[in-house]
């Protein structure tokens, strides 16, 4: 059975609190595990998750602050203790590439060699998955350091309408031939195409969005996100300091997930000078401009991918009496 989820394994921003681990997001999709910004203490929170190295299969860094980073030396030694043998793609911007390498090879251990590493930079990139049943993208932020965005994209496809396969004698191996090719001859001489059984299937799509102030590139990264992760630092009395510091507010992130007609919101990475009582007031700020569905995110949540967008089928053609 396919997983489409995320599993939070921390969130708080620059300092971790009692309740808040170091950022930490697994993105489950189909048997590929994206692991994106690892803080301090990831290794542990993911036991606590019930998740494993084998299931990561891409690491993603959007920068090199530690609260985003910290966790790489006990993940990637993880990955060689359990002995992983699948591939696993490491993205992270070329310009910290020194830290990487401190990162890396942190500590003395029995090292692997299943790590590709892909450093990344330019405004837009696009990241090579072989074999992934998605796309991913990077695109960059405007942070206090060099940071990145990544988009995870679906392609469209098509839902089949047994009815209507039915109705045309399309069977058996037919199907197939439809879906590949878009057109087929029936036993009987009729020429069927696909748009004569299926109707359009939305791809979906996941954006990760983490330290950045207001920039272009949020809109690209989080237009029709089914699921948008983004950063909500600050509260709105703070927005001062949160264009200072280059972060958001939670009004902020509500307002670029309705322009960007998303569907689920994930707010997360809260600084620490807010206390448990101010929590609420976050959804409460995302929400005056987004009416979707808002998660305020906590430490071991999962949350699902929303079911998947369906059309309706078009009128069945009227056919003429034998």
């Amino acid at each position: 059975m396919s997983t489409r989820d995320l599993v939070v394994l921390g969130t708080a921003s620059a300092v971790p609190t009692r309740a808040r681990n170091h950022n930490g997001y697994l993105l489950r999709w189909d048997g590929h595990g994206i692991l994106f910004d690892p803080g301090e203490g990831t290794q542990r929170q993911m036991l606590h998750a019930d998740v494993s190295a084998n299931d990561i299969t891409c690491l993603c860094l959007s920068h090199f602050h530690g609260d985003h980073c910290l966790g790489v030396p006990g993940v990637v030694q993880r990955i060689a203790r359990d002995g992983v043998a699948h591939r696993v793609r490491a993205v992270f911007p070329a310009s910290g590439a020194e830290y990487w390498r401190r990162l890396r090879h942190a500590a003395v251990f029995a090292d692997t060699d299943v790590i590709d590493e892909e450093p990344i930079a330019g405004g837009e990139v696009r990241i090579e998955l072989p074999g992934a049943p998605f796309t991913l993208t990077a695109r960059r932020l405007s942070h206090k350091v060099e940071s990145y965005g990544y988009r995870l994209e679906e392609p469209d496809g098509c839902t089949m309408l047994p009815e209507r396969l039915a109705a045309h004698g399309v069977t058996g191996p037919l199907v197939g031939a439809l879906q590949r090719e878009g057109t087929v001859v029936t036993p009987s001489g009729c020429t069927v195409t696909l748009d004569e059984c299926a109707v359009p299937r939305p791809g979906q799509k996941a954006a990760f969005v983490m330290d950045t102030r207001l920039c272009d590139a949020i809109a690209p990264l989080a237009a029709g996100a089914d699921l948008l992760v983004i950063e909500s630092t600050f509260l709105d009395a703070d927005a001062r300091l949160a264009d200072e510091y280059g972060h958001l507010t939670a009004a902020q992130a509500g307002k670029v997930a309705a322009e960007a007609g998303v569907r689920r919101l994930v707010l997360t990475h809260f600084s620490e000078r807010y206390a448990a009582a101010d929590q609420p007031r976050f959804a409460e700020e995302a929400a005056a401009a987004f009416d979707g569905d808002i998660v305020l995110a906590r430490d071991l949540d999962r949350v699902p991918l929303p079911p998947r967008r369906r059309l309706a089928p078009a009128s069945a053609p009227a056919t003429d009496p034998a």
